[in-house]
Parts: structure tokens; sequence; C-alpha cells
């Protein structure tokens, strides 16, 4: 391992994104390239979200491949300085998926480090709903994936963000905005007030950025949103900052669920799910952390990141696919 602790940017160096092409991913790449990274390599296998990376950061090095079976990508996290372990199944219905990409895909990436003469340093990517009392199918599969971490005795540090949003986002505040500018209604579970700790991903990438340039962080930090904000005035903000013209209307939380689940049934791969609903309204509650003064990056307030991420002019509009 490195034990580098007042490293400034090396730009050759080799960093390797298992995952790169999602969320934070797309956002780590415009980040590491402004930052003078000029040797970035990113495993995913997902085409259209590859494409899109090429063509807003031809630089990058973009590889087609699938973490959950064994080949040549491989090659490229032996050889590799750094990896950002990034790859994520968030939604879906089945819990095979969520394993083989959580899971399967980790120990893949784990078992080539370790392999390795270079002895890549390892960033990995975790989860808030770790720790979270929730147990559906994502939390239960990034707590196998964690302890799979934990378990392969590599000395890396272990980041928990809590939910996160930001230029790119296909899933989470990207797709309710989206949804929003759509319909004359948009409905609320309940009574709406359910704590949510949302975390800018620029500012989480400026923290894996600190840790690739530093490498002397090696323990497990939450990473939590510094801001508590009920989820009714979070929709409300994003309505108003894209001026969106629907009703924000609360519906009986059991109606809610019906309707998504009459939404699985003609959706395989559905935005929302009742796991996900569940999830929602669980209570949590993560620890706050100083990680401004950990770290050295400052935290960006909700309403200044979410106008970034919706008017951002090089970013603010692409869409990745669901």
């Amino acid at each position: 391992m490195f034990e580098n602790t007042t490293q400034q940017v090396q730009p050759d160096i080799k960093i390797v994104l298992p995952g790169g092409a999602g969320l934070v991913g797309q956002n780590l790449c415009a980040r590491l390239s402004r930052s003078g990274y000029t040797n970035i390599h990113v495993i995913d296998k997902h085409q259209a979200n590859l494409d899109t990376l090429k063509q807003v950061q031809p630089s990058i090095h973009c590889h087609f491949a699938d973490l959950a079976e064994h080949g040549s990508w491989q090659d490229l996290i032996m050889d590799a300085d750094v990896v950002v372990m990034l790859q994520a199944q968030i939604g879906g219905l089945e819990y095979k998926d969520f394993h083989r990409n959580n899971v399967e895909a980790s120990q893949h990436i784990l078992d080539a480090i370790k392999r390795s003469e270079k002895a890549p340093y390892l960033i990995h990517i975790s989860s808030s709903v770790v720790e979270s009392v929730a147990d559906d199918f994502y939390s239960r599969s990034k707590r196998e994936q964690e302890e799979r971490v934990l378990d392969s005795g590599i000395t890396c540090p272990i980041l928990r963000p809590t939910l996160m949003f930001g230029w790119f986002d296909r899933k989470h505040l990207g797709w309710l905005s989206r949804f929003m500018q759509k319909v004359p209604v948009f409905p609320i579970p309940g009574h709406g007030r359910y704590i949510r700790q949302p975390l800018y991903v620029g500012d989480f990438c400026d923290i894996i950025i600190e840790c690739i340039r530093q490498r002397r962080f090696h323990a497990i930090y939450n990473i939590s949103g510094q801001e508590h904000i009920h989820y009714i005035d979070m929709i409300r903000q994003i309505r108003d900052c894209i001026n969106a013209r629907c009703l924000v209307v609360k519906i009986p939380y059991s109606l809610f669920r019906s309707l998504l689940a009459l939404w699985a049934v003609f959706d395989k791969n559905p935005p929302f799910t009742t796991q996900q609903l569940s999830a929602l309204v669980a209570k949590d509650e993560f620890e706050i952390i100083d990680w401004p003064g950990i770290f050295g990056v400052s935290a960006t307030p909700y309403a200044y990141a979410i106008e970034e991420t919706f008017h951002d002019p090089k970013y603010g509009q692409i869409k990745l696919e669901f």
C-alpha cells in the first residue's frame, strides 16, 4: 500500500474506475480531468452511458465489460495505481441482480487487486444503507459487499455516502425532476416529513480526489449530507428550482405503495420500488462527521447545489440512461 501523506497531483498515475459510467463516475471523471489527471480508465457494462462519457470526456479510456464475469478487464485493475470501486446495483426487482453486481463483481475486483504486484490503492464506495434499519435488496447486498472488502485484508478508505444528487443523475433527484416536469400533480407518500440528508456528488467526488491525492485515509467514513431536509421540502425546492408547475400533493401511504406495485407489473426496471419506499419512511438518521475538516473539502449548501445541478451550462442537461 502507498504510504504517502503529502502527495500532490501525479497526473500520469493510472486510475481505474469500475462502474465509472454512472452518477458518481461521470462526475468524478469531470473533476479528475479538471484536477489534471490524464490516465483514467472506466470499466462499465452500460454501453450508452459509456458513449455519453466518451462524448463529454474524450480523454477518458472507456472499456466495456461485465464486472461480474472474469475477463481481461482484470488486467487493468492489476496494473492500476488507484482503484475506485464504484459499481452498484441500486434499483430492481430481483435480488440476484443486486448480489451479482454488488457482491460478485466486487469479489472479482478484490481478487485482482490481491494478485497485483503493484498493490493498487483501493477506495471503496459503500453506502449509508449498511447502517440503515431497512432490510431490502440494496441494503442487504451493500452490507455483504462491505464485509467482503473488510475480509479481504486490503487496507483502504471505505466511504459511506447518503443519497447523492448532481450532474448526470438518472435515478434519484434527476428522475424526480424530470417526472415533475411531465405531470400536473406530484404525489408524496403520507405526510412527506421524512428526514433526508442529501449529499452533493460534487462534494463527494472532491473527497475521493483527496483520497487519491493524499493516500493516507484507511478507515470507514460516514459521508452524510450536512443538512437535514424533509423529503417534501426537498421536492418543493427542486420544483421551484426547475420552474415546474406541478402541484405537490400528499396521498395516503397505502395508496402510494399500491400504485408502485401496479407500476412494477408493467415495468421490469421501475424508477422507484416498494422496497425503496419502505427505505424512504424508515426514519433513518445518519451520523454527521466533520468530513469537511477531515478531507479539506467544503460542503456545498443544498440550495446552491441544486442550482448547479440543474442549471450548469455544460453538464446540467445531460441525461444518462436509467
